[in-house]
């Protein structure tokens, strides 16, 4: 039953709590200072913290997740052997754990800062509307699941903002305004891998898609790859404009040089390869499994973050 709790709050799925960590990432040309070790320690700490805060209450609503739908689960190939579906966890244990965990986190949350804990209520907000009424509206399923993700980089930037380091022989509090692209960029690429997880559900699927997921009924192949198609565009499009932004307010932290559009290549191979899972290998039903199980994607990504951390690195 133990190992049947921990596998209710998906361990796979901490991938996608990465994007917490990604307004660290982009600030690194800011508050990176080597002759500041302890500034620099407690940025990246209460960058992980927030990580680990939010992993842990993304990890209870999963628990509630299940425990709502633990019957259609049951009619799923893959799903009913999720803990609570198939009885291994009992829903009275899942419900102490997941509200433990979503307790918890919460609290620590507002202790590393308060907007980080707003961010996570509105966080916890968003996930019971979706339970109870928007995971039955045909596009606001999608656009929803998409919010949860920006809400992650949302925290990621409240955690670290106001951290005191040491500048020029005194404490300083660093003001790390976060661009607006960098938000827009990242509602639109999980929005694109929301659309792409439903087509392989209703792909998958097949006649016992309501049963399965009751608002696959809304959806038809079609109309989901047109989508999906204009969403990739566009979050190509709001990327690349993104890379050479700086300069407008709120984009102090993108080179002005326009370096950064080195790193575009790595964008459009990530999304091609990503249509190319879903459309001939069938695998957009598990998005956190193709993070962690193709090869050219991790290697792809690998070489993304290599390339933008130097350009950062380089042009402070």
């Amino acid at each position: 039953m133990i190992l049947g709790v921990i596998k209710t709050f998906r361990p796979r799925q901490l991938a996608k709590n990465g994007l917490v960590l990604v307004p660290l990432f982009f600030t690194v040309n800011i508050w990176w200072a080597a002759n500041d070790w302890p500034g620099m320690i407690a940025i990246v700490g209460r960058g992980l913290a927030a990580f680990a805060v939010f992993a842990v209450l993304s990890g209870s609503v999963y628990a509630f997740n299940d425990i709502m739908d633990r019957e259609a689960d049951r009619a799923h190939p893959r799903k009913r052997n999720r803990p609570i579906a198939a009885g291994v966890v009992p829903v009275r244990v899942a419900v102490a754990v997941g509200a433990v965990g979503g307790a918890g986190s919460l609290a620590a949350a507002f202790v590393i800062a308060p907007n980080l804990g707003y961010t996570l209520l509105g966080y916890l907000a968003l996930n019971t509307a979706y339970s109870y009424a928007l995971k039955h509206m045909v596009v606001l399923d999608v656009m929803s699941v998409a919010g949860g993700f920006i809400l992650r980089a949302v925290a990621g930037a409240f955690a670290i903002d106001h951290t005191v380091v040491h500048r020029n022989g005194g404490a300083v509090e660093l003001d790390l305004t976060i661009s607006p692209w960098l938000y827009l960029v990242t509602g639109l690429g999980a929005l694109f891998i929301a659309l792409s997880k439903r087509r392989s559900e209703l792909k998958a699927a097949g006649d016992n898609s309501e049963a399965q997921r009751a608002i696959l009924r809304e959806y038809s192949l079609p109309m989901l790859d047109q989508m999906a198609g204009i969403v990739a565009t566009a979050t190509l499009v709001a990327y690349t404009l993104y890379t050479f932004a700086s300069g407008a307010p709120g984009d102090a932290n993108v080179p002005d040089n326009n370096s950064m559009m080195l790193t575009i290549p790595f964008v459009v191979y990530g999304l091609f390869r990503y249509l190319y899972l879903v459309h001939i290998k069938g695998s957009g039903e598990s998005p956190e499994e193709i993070l962690i199980t193709d090869k050219p994607l991790i290697v792809n990504i690998g070489l993304w973050l290599v390339t933008a951390a130097s350009v950062l690195f380089f042009n402070r």
